[in-house]
């Protein structure tokens, strides 16, 4: 019977330390091995070049590096990239590469599926068939910042966890995931490039601040008034709306960050202007942004983006009460690419 091998990116670099001493080797050679595995993204023991035959040989008797491939690459009409990103056990999950005239972005997952049930999202009708790894978080970064420099002659600047899945619910490994991007012995990204967009998990947003964590916050909200937003967001029948705040309120008062609103303007769901006081009302206990965000149908059911009207009514009544607010016009629609599409249609 084959012996399951470990994943060596599994280890930290004490464990590869301590590894190669009781082999009898020098512990030197730990760092060595995980430089290979972070810094230089190797693929396979056979790429670390300045490791002896014997050593490498030993390192593929003893492990594997469950290294992600990108199954499909297809670029949008707007310089838009989705990757459909295969795992070692087969499964399936998209990544983004969003291009501006100033930076390019990576839209990351973290779930295989997702564990919440947003009606409005492609990806929330897979069920969710796993947590991501961080290493398999991070090989989605290092194939779009790849693909940054190839296609688009600059380095990868940022990265939002606005991808499969819902990040806080596999927070422990989100987490390793960003240590590893923003360490010198990594990418060495800063995290105030990073975000991490939740649909609104109070506990584990307090956890956060009490982490301490730099990196920024986004909440995709979508409705301030709780039956609107129950009847689109299930779970915020277990997660109110009274619950999120005061979670937010906890996260200001800890981290001083300013937080951001994803919402997403439905016509005959959200486009009144009783939604939008309550959105500013809701937005009133700390510095906020609201990004609306084009809606990108995924089918010809309740859910169709509101009209010009709608959106001019919020973004005029949010100015006036002093909240900064943008219009996201979406990316890469043409190979359902943009928000709320990624769904493994290949």
């Amino acid at each position: 019977m084959e012996i399951k091998k470990k994943d060596i990116r599994a280890l930290t670099k004490e464990q590869l330390r301590e590894f190669f001493v009781k082999q009898g080797d020098k512990a030197f050679r730990g760092n060595q091995v995980y430089e290979w595995l972070w810094q230089k993204s190797a693929h396979s023991f056979e790429d670390m070049t300045n490791i002896s035959l014997d050593t490498r040989q030993m390192l593929q008797d003893n492990f594997v590096i469950n290294h992600i491939k990108v199954d499909q690459m297809q670029r949008s009409s707007d310089g838009t990239i989705k990757n459909a990103v295969r795992l070692h056990d087969d499964l399936i999950v998209e990544s983004v590469l969003i291009p501006t005239a100033t930076r390019t972005t990576a839209c990351v997952s973290s779930q295989v599926g997702c564990s919440l049930d947003c009606k409005f999202c492609a990806t929330a009708r897979l069920k969710r068939m796993r947590n991501l790894n961080p290493d398999e978080i991070y090989d989605q970064v290092v194939a779009i910042d790849n693909e940054s420099r190839l296609y688009h002659n600059r380095p990868l600047s940022n990265i939002v966890f606005m991808g499969m899945g819902e990040p806080l619910m596999n927070y422990n490994n989100v987490l390793k995931a960003i240590d590893k991007i923003t360490s010198p012995e990594g990418l060495g990204m800063s995290p105030k490039r990073i975000v991490v967009s939740t649909s609104g998990v109070p506990k584990m947003i307090k956890k956060m601040a009490d982490d301490e964590v730099k990196f920024k916050l986004a909440v995709s909200l979508h409705s301030a008034i709780d039956e609107v937003r129950t009847s689109i967001m299930p779970f915020n029948a277990t997660f109110p709306l009274s619950d999120l705040r005061e979670a937010l309120q906890y996260w200001y008062a800890k981290t001083k960050n300013r937080i951001t609103y994803e919402y997403v303007v439905w016509d005959g769901i959200n486009d009144k202007r009783k939604d939008v006081d309550a959105l500013v009302e809701f937005c009133k206990f700390a510095p906020s942004k609201v990004n609306l965000i084009e809606y990108n149908p995924i089918d010809d059911g309740e859910f169709q983006q509101a009209n010009s009207r709608a959106l001019d009514m919020y973004v005029d009544v949010l100015e006036a009460n002093n909240i900064t607010v943008t219009v996201r016009r979406s990316r890469g629609k043409d190979i359902d690419a943009a928000c709320g599409q990624l769904a493994n249609k290949g």
